[in-house]
């Protein structure tokens, strides 16, 4: 549209015209005609560029709302994906946490029992240890009572193989006499034998 004239502008040209000469009157309208059809084109100018800016940012605007929209389709996936990765990995800290309490239990469990075996074998050691203790002493007074018996009775054996050597010494001693004598009369009764024959014992 061709801008508005002033009205002040248009009221001195009417002015002005009333003034001028037919031929001037002529050629205004003309010049008027001429700036009409100026503006006209200008204004066609300027629609078409604007129908050109308007057709790239229709062209424009189709492809970002197709962008966007396999944007948005892409975010919709990642979404799922996000919601399946994150039941994925609830699920798996879930079952890791029941499997942890389940571990956690049993441990517990195995440390109460080791701990029970533990006291158990504390007190069957310290039972082993004294019934030790005990067996030993026991088993040292035994050698000491045995070695009292035996030191008895080495002492004993001592005198009683004193009193047999004195014994059998003095039997000796006295059969040796006996023998000597009984000698001495068997010698001379062989003597005499032997001299009744009329031998000497000394030539034999």
């Amino acid at each position: 549209m061709p801008p508005k004239k002033k009205k002040g502008k248009s009221n001195i040209n009417k002015s002005k015209t009333k003034n001028k000469k037919p031929n001037e009157g002529g050629n205004e309208l003309e010049e008027k005609y001429r700036r009409s059809a100026l503006d006209v084109a200008v204004l066609r100018d300027h629609l078409a560029l604007r129908g050109d800016v308007a057709q790239q940012a229709q062209s424009i605007s189709h492809d970002l709302r197709s962008r966007m929209r396999d944007m948005e389709q892409e975010l919709h996936h990642e979404r799922l994906d996000r919601k399946d990765v994150s039941a994925d990995l609830t699920l798996q800290y879930k079952t890791m946490q029941t499997d942890t309490t389940v571990k956690v239990k049993k441990l517990g469990d195995e440390v109460i029992l080791l701990r029970e075996q533990l006291a158990q074998c504390q007190e069957e050691l310290r039972a082993e240890r004294k019934a030790h203790e005990q067996l030993q002493q026991e088993k040292d007074t035994t050698i000491a009572d045995l070695q009292n018996k035996l030191d008895n009775m080495e002492t004993d054996f001592e005198k009683i193989l004193h009193d047999t050597l004195d014994s059998l010494t003095s039997q000796l001693a006295e059969a040796r006499l006996r023998w000597e004598d009984e000698s001495t009369v068997v010698h001379q009764e062989y003597k005499e034998l032997l001299s009744d024959f009329g031998l000497n014992s000394l030539d034999i």
